[in-house]
């Protein structure tokens, strides 16, 4: 029986919620980094109060950085507003996308014997175009990096190079003779949710993008309907 619409969009939406659960490990690395200073910083603020002669420039110094991290901690809280569909965001550049998703997956990778690679014409350029829904590149890009992971046979790094003008290509390489990926994946936990070519090209569809699957490789245009 063919899928109605409605079925293909929840199937879009489990391989959104899949590819959110892979990256939460970063997100709340994220969040409770800043948390541990604090706790840290107030210890020593309180030590330095109750001390029998208050240092006014040390207490203002641990006052200034329990500020700083917690501006950082609401700026990470505020950041899962991103991976919200329904959220109008500004944009983002190619380069970004690439810097942010590589950012969120790369210690998962390491951990596999998997690098993430990203070529040098993907640095930052001045005026570089923005491409609109960063939510949607964002999840498009983690799920053919899910995709590689997942399914490309013996891979030891991902690499990730610009396409023309409007697009990426990520490309699976093999893993090197004689390298650690037995000891790695030894301890590796079957995953019965891998991202296939069924669910990546769900996934684009939904969100109105076109993905080419040609081998351990995958081409994603940035722009939607193409």
């Amino acid at each position: 029986m063919k899928s109605s619409p409605s079925a293909r969009s929840w199937i879009a939406a489990g391989v959104r919620h899949e590819l959110l659960t892979r990256a939460l490990p970063a997100l709340r690395h994220d969040m409770a980094a800043p948390v541990s200073v604090v706790r840290m910083a107030l210890l020593m603020l309180k030590r330095q109060v109750g001390a029998a002669t208050i240092d006014a420039a040390a207490c203002e110094e641990r006052v200034a950085l329990i500020d700083n991290q917690v501006s950082e901690l609401v700026e990470a809280i505020r950041s899962l507003r991103d991976w919200e569909l329904a959220t109008t965001d500004d944009g983002i550049t190619r380069s970004a996308l690439v810097a942010q998703c590589v950012a969120l997956m790369r210690s998962a990778f390491d951990l596999h014997g998997v690098t993430l690679d990203a070529d040098a014409s993907l640095d930052p350029q001045e005026d570089e175009h923005r491409w609109p829904a960063a939510a949607a590149l964002r999840y498009l890009f983690l799920g053919a990096l899910g995709y590689l992971h997942d399914g490309a046979a013996e891979a030891g790094a991902i690499r990730v190079e610009a396409d023309g003008a409007n697009a990426l290509r990520l490309t699976a390489l093999p893993r090197e003779p004689g390298g650690t990926h037995a000891v790695l994946d030894a301890h590796r936990a079957p995953r019965a949710l891998a991202i296939d070519a069924v669910a990546l090209q769900n996934l684009a569809e939904d969100l109105g993008y076109a993905v080419a699957l040609e081998g351990d490789s995958v081409r994603l245009v940035l722009a939607t309907g193409n």
